[in-house]
């Protein structure tokens, strides 16, 4: 099924007995099908480091060992390149095999390993913001991603439940609110009196000790505090659970920092017993500027901590119980330095040793002015972008589907929004600044994701289309290539498995858009040229192109499946 596995296995053999212990073999597939189906550039490099003839050495390659029955020929062009052509019928057999297979041809290179991933990690007692898009997205994309390729992944969303505010909180809670309110709570009523209680401590130093005194009292286990302090946590994790249902993101591990709170001052009494703390000024910091990461306190004069002990904590904690290859952390750029700072303090203290840290950044989302209109001034609740994808979805639908139930026309419009919004982060590259545009990402053409969901309908259609005329199973039918479109479609359904892979490598679900956008394209140009269910074609041409059509049906929506795109049935 993995072709290329095999085309290298043979390469890394052929080249190994021209040039012992070379390590040659790697294959790139080729921009233009005159020059095969895959190069290998290897021979020239290596030809110069042993000072000999690169054409000679790539036609030694090619004749060192018999060609694998699955490739067609092998030919040196050009200074060495290896150009190599595949058998339409090999190919064929893999697409047949990859499209059968439980996992679709991706390797389980993760099998029997842990991989934490922190994500989302909305703060309680506030509506989620259009700030958290990308992290929720990005994150859960990974962690599909990520269990595809066979890891036990851990989604951990790291709240942000405790700290100063809680005991501001408390107070606009008492004093702001009415029985009713009380009594119906939402996070949108508790982000008000938050406000209100803020403002008030502007404005009276004895309202800004009265918080403070509860929230003295909340971190001393206070009952009453202790009660209304979870209650935020219940109707917050009420509402963010909302949010998360829409979206089709789920977590393994709800943990705040609450959690590790027992842990931060056993944390920096680590750091002195290394020798890593020192003393300046009343607080206790972690001296980093030798290598260019700057201070960072752990303990301030004041007695309390700060995130850097917090997530030290959380590492050791995570460490200590999951036993992780990885533990992945999922934020914006404005972070790096603090990731470099605590990741480097894990190093020094030995949780390293098994388990490397990654900080996974990103680049923030930006909206053209007037884009939204919002009484909460210029922060956006995440919430009102997926309730204005929907309604523009929503829009689209009704025009085109005026006959469809009201149920049907919801649900098309809410996969239809959710999906644009998703692939719309997910299409470009982590790193990179987004400019949302509603154009853009509606697009019913061009790298969209309802492009993309509109393929996957289509090709539902299709294939249902077949099994009513024919009376078959698309997937029973044996493929027979037959043209250069199918044998390209082919082979880059073959690259599937490769895609899935670098995408996890990278943690870049990127790479995986890009794929499944350019199957999408393959697609388009095979069935303009290639008519399946046309009148007049032949039962077998037919029969084997719609099972092609069955394989790129499964590897699309399997791809989509794994950015956490929806695939309505019919668009």
């Amino acid at each position: 099924m993995d072709c290329e596995a095999l085309v290298t296995r043979w390469l890394a053999k052929a080249f190994n007995t021209v040039l012992p212990g070379c390590n040659g073999g790697k294959v790139v597939p080729s921009k233009d099908s005159r020059f095969g189906d895959w190069q290998c550039n290897d021979a020239m490099g290596l030809a110069k480091r042993a000072g000999k003839n690169p054409r000679e050495v790539a036609q030694a390659v090619i004749d060192a060992c018999p060609l694998p029955e699955l490739i067609e020929k092998a030919e040196v062009a050009g200074p060495g390149f290896i150009n190599i052509t595949l058998s339409k019928r090999a190919i064929a057999a893999s697409v047949e095999a990859l499209s059968q297979d439980e996992h679709l041809g991706i390797p389980q290179s993760g099998k029997n390993e842990k991989v934490v991933i922190d994500y989302s990690s909305p703060n309680v007692a506030k509506p989620m913001h259009i700030g958290h898009i990308r992290s929720t997205v990005i994150g859960n994309a990974i962690d599909r991603i990520l269990r595809a390729l066979g890891y036990t992944v851990i989604a951990d969303n790291h709240l942000g439940d405790w700290g100063t505010q809680f005991g501001i909180l408390i107070m606009g809670y008492r004093h702001f609110l009415t029985d009713d309110e009380r009594a119906n709570l939402t996070v949108e009523l508790l982000e008000k009196v938050y406000v209100q209680s803020y403002n008030k401590t502007k404005e009276s130093e004895e309202w800004l000790d009265t918080c403070r005194q509860e929230l003295v009292k909340l971190q001393a286990g206070d009952e009453e505090n202790l009660a209304i302090w979870k209650r935020f946590i219940e109707i917050s994790l009420k509402e963010f659970g909302r949010i998360y249902g829409r979206l089709d993101v789920s977590f393994d591990l709800y943990r705040g920092e609450s959690y590790y709170q027992p842990m931060l001052g056993p944390t920096v009494d680590l750091l002195k017993e290394k020798g890593l703390a020192t003393q300046s000024e009343g607080a206790w910091i972690v001296d980093m500027k030798e290598e260019g990461l700057e201070v960072a306190i752990v303990r301030k004069r004041d007695g309390g901590f700060n995130y850097t002990t917090t997530d030290i904590a959380t590492v050791r904690s995570r460490t200590e119980e999951f036993d992780p290859a990885r533990i992945i952390y999922v934020t914006d750029e404005r972070q790096q330095l603090h990731f470099r700072q605590f990741f480097r303090i894990c190093d020094k203290l030995g949780f390293c040793t098994k388990t490397q840290l990654q900080h996974v950044w990103f680049g923030l989302m930006r909206l053209p002015d007037a884009t939204f209109s919002t009484r909460q001034g210029n922060v956006i609740k995440l919430e009102t972008l997926l309730d204005e994808a929907a309604a523009r979805a929503r829009a689209i639908v009704d025009e085109s589907h005026p006959d469809w139930s009201e149920a049907e026309k919801a649900a098309l419009a809410e996969a239809i929004g959710i999906g644009a919004i998703k692939y719309a982060d997910l299409s470009h590259d982590p790193t990179t600044m987004i400019v949302f545009t509603w154009e853009r990402a509606l697009a019913l053409d061009g790298n969209s994701g309802p492009y993309l969901q509109y393929a996957n309908a289509r090709l539902n259609s299709l294939l249902a289309k077949y099994r009513d005329q024919v009376g078959k199973d698309p997937m029973n039918n044996a493929i027979a290539l037959t043209s250069d479109t199918e044998k390209a479609l082919a082979l880059w359904l073959l690259q599937y498995p490769n895609a899935v892979q670098r995408a996890g490598d990278l943690c870049k679900p990127s790479v995986l858009a890009d794929y499944l956008y350019q199957l999408c394209q393959l697609y388009s140009t095979f069935y303009q040229s290639s008519p399946v269910l046309k009148e007049g074609t032949e039962p077998e041409v037919r029969d084997s192109r719609i099972r092609l059509c069955a394989a790129v049906s499964t590897v699309l929506r399997a791809g989509l499946k794994l950015l956490g795109i929806p695939t309505p049935e019919r668009l």
